[in-house]
């Protein structure tokens, strides 16, 4: 025990003793700081989603997470240090409710969470759908006395879209910007994207559609006698 005392206690005696007053009093320091809320508004994070789903409820809630603690680290918490997590480990489509609890929560360890708003929220998921649609280009225009439209040539004709089975079936066609012929009397083209109006079906490439239309003389009246 003498040799422990006199290798390990002994030795720098004096600033062994100076180190543990300065921890003590940090100690209570941190004791007495007076303890504060903040609400902190994080979006909901989902992991481990299959590679065929997709969530079809447009407006994903978020979470306001209420955490506690030492009024010092409360004013230096930031919004991207709270996580809000769900583990969606071999969810099959349909429609699902979430309990969102403190242990979907990540956050400093020094804070507690103290309210989490909503502590529940539903979402609804379809298997993924990716197939080809016609591009409709959208054309108007006034012309010139005695010409029509011949004809309209889109390239590429079609476009490929992805999103949730149901509502990928459900669109007819992509449509273009408008594009506005008027004064046209042989041919021009227009370079346009094409979109679809549903905020869930995506167009898997960006490139512009190349739109070429065509005008035709309109035949002279027949005033046969």
């Amino acid at each position: 025990m003498r040799d422990f005392l006199r290798r390990y206690v002994f030795p720098n005696f004096g600033l062994k003793l100076i180190s543990l007053a300065l921890a003590a009093g940090l100690w209570v320091a941190v004791a007495r700081e007076p303890a504060a809320e903040v609400a902190v508004d994080v979006p909901i994070e989902f992991r481990n989603i299959a590679e065929n789903l997709e969530v079809i409820t447009e407006a994903i809630p978020q979470a306001q997470i209420r955490l506690r603690g030492p009024e010092y680290l409360v004013r230096e918490l930031r919004p991207s240090d709270v996580h809000a997590e769900i583990d969606l480990s071999g969810l099959k489509p349909g429609e699902h409710t979430f309990d969102l609890t403190a242990r979907q929560i990540r956050h400093p360890r020094e804070l507690a969470v103290v309210q989490i708003i909503p502590n529940q929220f539903h979402l609804a998921f379809d298997a993924r759908l990716t197939r080809s649609v016609e591009v409709h280009p959208r054309v108007f225009g006034t012309f010139a006395s005695g010409y029509r439209i011949g004809q309209i040539v889109v390239e590429p004709s079609t476009i490929t879209i992805t999103g949730p089975e149901s509502r990928v079936a459900a669109v007819d066609a992509a449509i273009t910007d408008p594009i506005d012929v008027s004064g046209t009397i042989e041919r021009a083209t227009f370079v346009r994207h094409a979109y679809v109006s549903d905020p869930l079906v995506q167009v898997t490439a960006s490139n512009p559609v190349r739109i070429t239309v065509v005008m035709e003389k309109t035949p002279a009246p027949d005033h046969g006698h």
